[in-house]
Order: structure tokens, then C-alpha cells, then sequence
């Protein structure tokens, strides 16, 4: 148990994800101060980097995808809040009511302006509270330093995930459709989102996560709990073993001749040592004017062991038809298309359901 209490309490944190937030801070905090102090000149008088940036530093990378950390919330809220900060302290002389009531309009202005932000409440305490330097900066004080560190922050926050491979600003990515009102095919069973809505409402609680993800999520756990229940029917008990594929150099013409003689839509591209490279189907094929290499997509690829109800969300993404059966070294040992798990699921669930009517 007492180990328990170093175990991160965020979902989805992992040591990785902690190490790589430490040296975005770093980095980030310490060039704000420098970027802010080139800018504003040096001085006694002069506050070149305020206290609450250590705040939205953690939210900006230790948490990229909170709604609380983007960059709307961190200039909008620390900006907005330090402004009330500096309003409240000019017309209330009483310290103490001053602080209780600028975090209380702070908070108040970023729900209206949707640029809540916890730091934001730190800003609106600093221009009350901040002393000789913030009394002399008086109004300008919500936009040199706080929104000229809160614009470079994000700024070196964009950059410095967009190095690490990160999202941010964090957006919800839609599952794919075909450009119609239907929502996508995985969409259609299970859970609607008006019982994510209703399951929010009934907890009467605020969570820190977008209500996009939050569903998002919830198909994902879906998901793997059939994977678990079905996890004995492998990819390689349902793949074809006889694939078609064409090298990177043939023609787009060879290629959708192969295509149209094998009754196919998705054809694996390899190299010159037989390993997969990508993958073409008549959508790739109506923009080639040479070779396939100029044209190929990325190929979904799977192992022969990976649990075959695990490829459910590739096949049903409005885009891809078939999932391309690797071995480590990307030599193509099958093929799972649409049609084989559409058959393969019918034969899962006809068992079950003879069970229950039994």
C-alpha cells in the first residue's frame, strides 16, 4: 500500500508521459521568463515572469488533452482573471474581501468567456496581492507580463509537443464517415451519446475531460471487453493466406487490373525484398499517372496472434477495407477484409445465441 501513494493518480500516466511533461516545464518556463525579460527589459520594478505560469506549465504538459490546458483557457483565463485582479484591487482597499472577491469574479468571467483555467485563479490573487511591481504596472499588468507569458508559453507548448509527438492543441477526432448525416458505422450500436449525456447528468458532478473524449473512451472500453471475451478467435484463425499484391514500381494500370480481375478494393504495395510498404485501392488509384509508390496509403497491419475482434475499429473507419496480416519483419503472411470479419462475427455470435435460446 505504500507504494500505491508514487502511483500516478491521472488516468493513462505512465512514467514516460510524466518525464517528457518535467522537461517540457523546464524548457518552457525557463524560456518564457528569458523570451518575457528580452521583451520587457530587466528591471527591480519590472515582473518579467508571474507565479501562476508554474501552474499552467503542469497543465500544459503534464495534462495536453484537459480542456483546462488549452490555449484559449490559458491566455483567456490567466488574462481575463489577472484583469478582474486588477479591477477589484482598484475599487475594493480591503485586502482581504479584495482576494476572496477577485477569484470569485475570476471564475465567474472564465465560465462566461469559456477560458476556465485553475491558474487563472493565482492571476486574479497577483494583481491584488502581487506588491510594488504589479501596483506599478497597474492595468497594463493582465497584458505585460500575463498575457505575454501566458502567448509564449502556449506558443513553446505547441512546439515543443508537435517534437514529442503530441497533440496539442488537443482535438476530437471523429471517427470517419462518408460526408452524410449517419454517424459512423461503430457509432450505430452499443451506448448513444444522449446516454453519455444523461450518465453526466445523473452523477451531477464536473469531470476534467471533454465530453467528446469522454465518449470516445467509453467505446474504447466497450471494445476491449469484447476483445477479452473473444479473445481465443486470433487473426490468423480468419485471415486469406493467398494474398495479390503488387510491387512499389507497377503501374497504376497493372494495379487496378488486378484490382477488377480479383473482385478486391484494397492491394498490398511491397518492396523490392517482399515487405510491405503500403497499400492502394481504386480511391488511390484515380490520382496515379505512373507507379503505385507515388500513390500508396498506410496499410493497416496486424500480427497472426493479435485477437481478431481488435481490428473492428480499422474495418469499420469509413475508410479502410482490409487490414494487411504481418510478420515482425513486414513480410505479408495474409489478409482480413470486411467480409471476413463480418463472417467471422456471424459465427461468434450464432453459437451464443443458440446457447441462450437453449
Amino acid at each position: 500500500m505504500a507504494f500505491r501513494l508514487f502511483v500516478p493518480i491521472l488516468a493513462g500516466a505512465t512514467l514516460r508521459e510524466r518525464l517528457i511533461a518535467c522537461i517540457g516545464a523546464v524548457i518552457g518556463i525557463a524560456l518564457t521568463g528569458v523570451i518575457s525579460g528580452l521583451a520587457m527589459g530587466k528591471g527591480a520594478d519590472v515582473a518579467m515572469l508571474v507565479a501562476p505560469m508554474g501552474a499552467s506549465a503542469v497543465l500544459l504538459f503534464a495534462v495536453p488533452s484537459s480542456p483546462l490546458a488549452q490555449p484559449w483557457s490559458i491566455i483567456g483565463g490567466n488574462t481575463i482573471s489577472a484583469l478582474v485582479g486588477v479591477t477589484v484591487a482598484h475599487f475594493v482597499h480591503d485586502t482581504v474581501i479584495a482576494s476572496g472577491l477577485a477569484v470569485a469574479l475570476a471564475i465567474a468571467a472564465m465560465s462566461f468567456s469559456r477560458s476556465l483555467h485553475p491558474p487563472g485563479g493565482a492571476a486574479a490573487l497577483t494583481g491584488v496581492l502581487g506588491g510594488p511591481a504589479i501596483a506599478a504596472a497597474g492595468f497594463l499588468f493582465p497584458f505585460l507580463p500575463v498575457a505575454l507569458n501566458s502567448i509564449i508559453l502556449v506558443t513553446l507548448g505547441f512546439l515543443f509537443h508537435k517534437l514529442s509527438r503530441r497533440s496539442y492543441p488537443h482535438v476530437h477526432q471523429p471517427a470517419g464517415g462518408h460526408g452524410t448525416a449517419d454517424r459512423p458505422p461503430a457509432e450505430r450500436v452499443g451506448f448513444r451519446p444522449e446516454d453519455v449525456d444523461a450518465a453526466l447528468s445523473a452523477l451531477d458532478e464536473t469531470f476534467d475531460i471533454d465530453r467528446d473524449d469522454l465518449e470516445r473512451l467509453l467505446r474504447q472500453v466497450e471494445l476491449q471487453a469484447m476483445v477479452r471475451s473473444q479473445r481465443t478467435l486470433l487473426c490468423k484463425d480468419i485471415m486469406s493466406r493467398d494474398v495479390i499484391s503488387v510491387p512499389e514500381t507497377a503501374l497504376a494500370d497493372e494495379a487496378r487490373k488486378q484490382l477488377i480481375d480479383h473482385n478486391i478494393r484494397t492491394l498490398p504495395v511491397v518492396d523490392t525484398d517482399g515487405k510491405l510498404t503500403g497499400a492502394v485501392g481504386l480511391r488511390e488509384l484515380t490520382r496515379a499517372t505512373d507507379t503505385v509508390k507515388g500513390v500508396m496509403s498506410k496499410a493497416g497491419t496486424a500480427l497472426p496472434d493479435t485477437p481478431a475482434m481488435s481490428l473492428l475499429p480499422v474495418l469499420t473507419d469509413g475508410r479502410s477495407h482490409a487490414v494487411v496480416i504481418v510478420d515482425s519483419e513486414r513480410h505479408i503472411l495474409g489478409l482480413i477484409t470486411q467480409t471476413d470479419m463480418l463472417a467471422a462475427a456471424a459465427r461468434v455470435q450464432a453459437p451464443a445465441q443458440l446457447k441462450a435460446v437453449a
